[in-house]
C-alpha cells in the first residue's frame, strides 16, 4: 500500500467516524484543496440543550460569521452560545468556538501573534464539562506556516491547569485537512477531545465539502455548518452556510 492510499484511507475512516461520534460537539477543519489553489476552513455547532440548539449562523458583508439566536424569545444565557466563530483582518483568518475569536483578532491588529493571544484564555467555565477551546487560523501572509490548529483544555478533567496545545502546519496536503473537535465523544460529563488532530478529506467543490460534514453529523444534535475557501495567490474567499 503506498502512502498516498494509506492517508486516503486513514481521511476517510476518520471522516466516517464522525458518523458514530452522536457527540464531536464544535469541530474545526482546516486544510488544502486537492487542486492546491484554495485553503478550506470547515466549522460547525452542535446542541443538547434547548438553549444550544437556538442558534444559526449569520453572514455579515465583511465576510464575518456570527452566532444568533433562531427565537431571541428562547435565549436564556448568551455567554457561551453568541460569539464569532469567523473573523479576518489582512490575509489572516480565524476561526473559533467561542469569544476567543475576538481575542485572537484583536492581538493580530496590535501586532501580536495567535499563541499570544491564547495564552490569555483557558477553556470555558462550564463545569463539569470545561469545554476546551478550540480555534483555527489561516494566514496568507506567513510563509513559513500554511495554517495552524490550537485547544485550550483542561488536565484530565482537573480545572486548576490549562492545558494549551498548538499544532502548525507548515504546508497543506493537497485534497486533505486536519479536523479538531471538542469532545471525544456523548457523556455526562462530556470527555474532551485527546491528541493531535486527524487527517480528513476536503474537496474542490465547496457544496461537497459541506455535506461531506454535514450528512455525517449526529441529526438530532447538529445546528449549523459553515465552510470558509480562501485562493492563496489572490486572497479571494468564498463560504457555505448550512442551517438546520
Amino acid at each position: 500500500m503506498t502512502a498516498a492510499t494509506q492517508w486516503n484511507s486513514a481521511a476517510e475512516q476518520n471522516l466516517d467516524a464522525l458518523k458514530h461520534n452522536p457527540y464531536p460537539g464544535r469541530g474545526i477543519v482546516i486544510g488544502l484543496t486537492p487542486d492546491g489553489k484554495r485553503l478550506v476552513q470547515v466549522y460547525w455547532i452542535m446542541g443538547r440543550s434547548e438553549n444550544s440548539r437556538n442558534r444559526i449562523f449569520v453572514q455579515e458583508p465583511n465576510g464575518f460569521v456570527r452566532t444568533e439566536a433562531k427565537d431571541p424569545a428562547k435565549l436564556t444565557d448568551p455567554s457561551l452560545i453568541i460569539y464569532y466563530p469567523v473573523r479576518a483582518a489582512g490575509g489572516a483568518h480565524i476561526v473559533t468556538n467561542g469569544d476567543q475569536t475576538d481575542t485572537i483578532f484583536e492581538a493580530l491588529q496590535n501586532g501580536g501573534t495567535f499563541e499570544q493571544a491564547l495564552t490569555t484564555r483557558t477553556f470555558e467555565p462550564d463545569a463539569p464539562n470545561y469545554t476546551p477551546r478550540i480555534s483555527g487560523l489561516i494566514d496568507l501572509n506567513n510563509k513559513q506556516c500554511q495554517y495552524k490548529l490550537s485547544i485550550l483544555k483542561t488536565n484530565a478533567g482537573n480545572p486548576e491547569q490549562t492545558l494549551r496545545q498548538f499544532f502548525h502546519y507548515e504546508q497543506g496536503i493537497t485534497g486533505y485537512g486536519h479536523c479538531i473537535h471538542t469532545y471525544s465523544a456523548d457523556g455526562n460529563p462530556l470527555p474532551s477531545f485527546n491528541g493531535e488532530p486527524v487527517l480528513v478529506p476536503v474537496y474542490d467543490d465547496i457544496e461537497q465539502t459541506a455535506r461531506a460534514y454535514w450528512d455525517r453529523l449526529n441529526g438530532e444534535n447538529k445546528i449549523s455548518l459553515l465552510v470558509k475557501t480562501v485562493t492563496t495567490a489572490s486572497g479571494e474567499t468564498d463560504m457555505r452556510v448550512i442551517n438546520k
